[in-house]
């Protein structure tokens, strides 16, 4: 397996989660019952969907700099 096969996949792994963590967040965000978004500080349900949103937000960073070395790589070899 050559490396750009294995940033590839990374990449495709990263992506995956990213798109996992964003619906769970939307799940837990649709769950959340009015008495919770009423009371006063953060509740549960407040606290696992801002859990999602950093794992989604991690996930696309580590993406990003997973396809900017696969881009790098990629030229080294055309060139």
């Amino acid at each position: 397996m050559t490396m750009q096969t294995f940033l590839f996949i990374l990449i495709i792994l990263c992506a995956i989660g990213a798109l996992v963590s964003i619906v769970r967040g939307v799940i837990l965000m649709l769950k959340a019952n009015h008495e919770e978004v009423n009371n006063q500080g953060v509740s549960k349900s407040g606290l696992a969907q801002n859990k999602m949103m950093w794992r989604r937000i991690q996930f696309q960073a580590i993406a990003v700099v997973l396809a900017a070395l696969f881009l790098m790589i990629a030229r080294g070899h055309a060139g």
